[in-house]
């Protein structure tokens, strides 16, 4: 039976981190979701917890305990995966939600009430398909990072919203799964062909709404050394796809202008990353109201 929103987390020996992860959908008000672990065969007993939900999901389901059926439900898939994104991709096959979110083990939902303030959000929009997305809360510099409320090709190079930030429509992540190819990267490439590529797009919705939604937990695999260079030649290599040659240049002499790699630093600094992200969102909101 579908239901509108499928959690999707993935894992592989996360210990208590998928335990905290679980805990925060558990407690979410509104309650019609379903929540997909899908395991890449953990030995560290950390799935023990997450069979122990399911069960008590289904019961509540079926009426045997209170909660009736808004209780929610849990499966859990373990299956070996090439990656993060294969298993990203494997969660989405089996999700039966009509909106995905991907909730990464470690990361919690800001608040309790995300998911109702996102169903009423995406339910009073003008479309049903595309990317509805917020903000996230950065535990590592302990700030709000915000999104670019306006998305155009400018906002596609410079900085689309984290995966953690984005309720997808179910359609356009089983029609372009994420690329496995790109080890650090196809969260990134996903969202810049639905952009850019989908030949859809004039009916896809790229909505933004000043909520946080996701306690980021960082430092994870696309922020070592080695993978912020492959990030960076993941960057290049997926603007090609999508962007002419006169907007690569034009975007990047702004970015190489408007000191970029010093700006990086700042925002992830924890001393400056404060200021910093509020300066971002008081440009970012004066950019949206010029363009209304």
């Amino acid at each position: 039976m579908q239901c509108f929103f499928s959690i999707l987390v993935v894992c592989l020996n996360a210990g208590e981190r998928l335990k905290d992860t679980l805990d925060s959908i558990r407690e979410q008000t509104f309650r019609d979701f379903e929540v997909v672990v899908k395991d890449g065969m953990s030995g560290d007993g950390s799935l023990d917890y997450a069979y122990r939900l399911a069960q008590e999901m289904e019961k509540k389901e079926s009426g045997d305990e209170s909660g009736g059926e808004d209780a929610g439900r849990c499966r859990v898939i373990c299956r070996k995966d090439e990656g993060i994104y294969d298993a990203m991709n494997q969660a989405a096959g089996a999700a039966q939600g009509k909106y995905l979110y991907f909730l990464n083990c470690g990361d919690r939902f800001f608040s309790r009430d995300v998911l109702m303030e996102m169903w009423q959000f995406i339910q009073g929009s003008e479309k049903e398909r595309g990317i509805f997305y917020g903000d996230i809360y950065e535990r590592r510099t302990g700030q709000v990072v915000s999104s670019n409320p306006h998305m155009d090709a400018f906002g596609c190079y410079r900085n689309v919203p984290c995966h953690q930030a984005c309720f997808y429509s179910r359609e356009i992540v089983l029609v372009h799964p994420f690329e496995v190819k790109y080890r650090v990267r196809a969260d990134y490439e996903q969202f810049l062909w639905c952009f850019s590529g989908y030949e859809k797009r004039d009916r896809l919705a790229f909505a933004y709404k000043e909520i946080v939604i996701a306690d980021y937990e960082g430092g994870g695999f696309s922020e070592t050394k080695e993978n912020r260079k492959r990030s960076a030649r993941e960057h290049r290599e997926i603007t090609g796809k999508y962007m002419s040659g006169g907007q690569l240049f034009k975007f990047r002499m702004v970015m190489l202008f408007t000191l970029a790699p010093l700006r990086t630093r700042i925002a992830e600094n924890e001393r400056t990353a404060g200021a910093y992200n509020r300066l971002k969102q008081f440009i970012y909101c004066l950019r949206y109201k010029m363009k209304k």
